[in-house]
């Protein structure tokens, strides 16, 4: 499948984000421990967001494999922001091509996803045409998690994440089991207006991909004071991750089954998640 990497905090360069950790997303590239694949190389993106009116993200997105593309190592030194997402791509079937890397990008709003619609090739057209034909034109690839991303937007996204989460969850299971598919969503999903940062832990079989956040900055501050990456995190700094990108004990909490994240100025939020119509 896929692994990804979201951080919020004051701004860092991206690449004491991807590269510098120990196990670092581009290491995970090559050596995923907690993946269904070991190697991610299908692809990659990253999108971040600069502090500017809209609010909107730039993105950086290739077909090439993360652990050998100069082109990322040379902007991720260069680039600081303060909210970055980024994902490594194992293809579940869908074709390796630019518009299919993640994260994928509509106004303000960042997606990226681990997992899959399970059945997709048979599920695809139903879902492709429950999305608003306002939003339609703007799917540029073949993949099912851009399809989920406008799914999301149609039904109210920008006004209710996790309400619209939970709805594009539902319409996925119900057209997976009228196709006599039986457990058709897997997901850890992240999305951002540029403000806030939303992670979702769900499948229909309750046996989703791994997720993790790490401990708030003092705490990590207080376990770890000499090491370089944590000294340089804000007291608001979190980073959400398919994996684990430090091998520090007590640093990882991992997202329970079948729940989200919100992370947000003042205290971050986890709460159940269920699909719903």
């Amino acid at each position: 499948m896929c692994r990804w990497l979201a951080y919020s905090g004051d701004p860092l360069l991206i690449e004491d984000l991807i590269y510098r950790p120990a196990h670092s997303l581009v290491d995970q590239s090559l050596r995923a421990r907690l993946g269904v694949e070991t190697t991610n190389g299908d692809g990659f993106g990253i999108g971040w967001y600069a502090d500017t009116p809209t609010h909107e993200p730039a993105i950086f997105r290739s077909i090439g494999p993360a652990w050998s593309d100069r082109n990322l190592r040379e902007l991720a030194g260069s680039v600081r922001t303060r909210l970055c997402f980024a994902h490594i791509r194992a293809s579940t079937g869908t074709a390796v091509q630019q518009t299919n890397c993640h994260p994928f990008r509509h106004g303000q709003w960042l997606w990226m996803h681990n997992g899959a619609v399970v059945g997709w090739s048979k599920v695809k057209r139903d879902l492709m045409f429950a999305v608003d034909p306002s939003l339609f034109p703007f799917i540029e690839g073949s993949t099912d998690s851009e399809v989920m991303f406008y799914l999301a937007l149609t039904f109210g996204l920008r006004e209710d994440p996790p309400g619209a989460v939970a709805r594009m969850a539902h319409l996925v299971e119900q057209v997976g089991f009228s196709h006599d598919i039986p457990n058709p969503m897997q997901m850890t999903v992240a999305t951002s207006d540029g403000e806030r940062i939303w992670a979702f832990r769900y499948s229909t079989q309750r046996a989703s991909r791994t997720l993790f956040v790490s401990a708030d900055a003092r705490t990590l501050w207080n376990l770890y004071p000499d090491h370089d990456i944590v000294r340089k995190f804000s007291a608001d700094a979190r980073l959400i991750v398919s994996e684990p990108v430090l091998d520090l004990e007590g640093a990882w909490q991992e997202l329970p089954e079948s729940s989200y994240l919100c992370v947000q100025p003042g205290d971050d939020d986890i709460a159940p998640f269920e699909p719903k119509g």
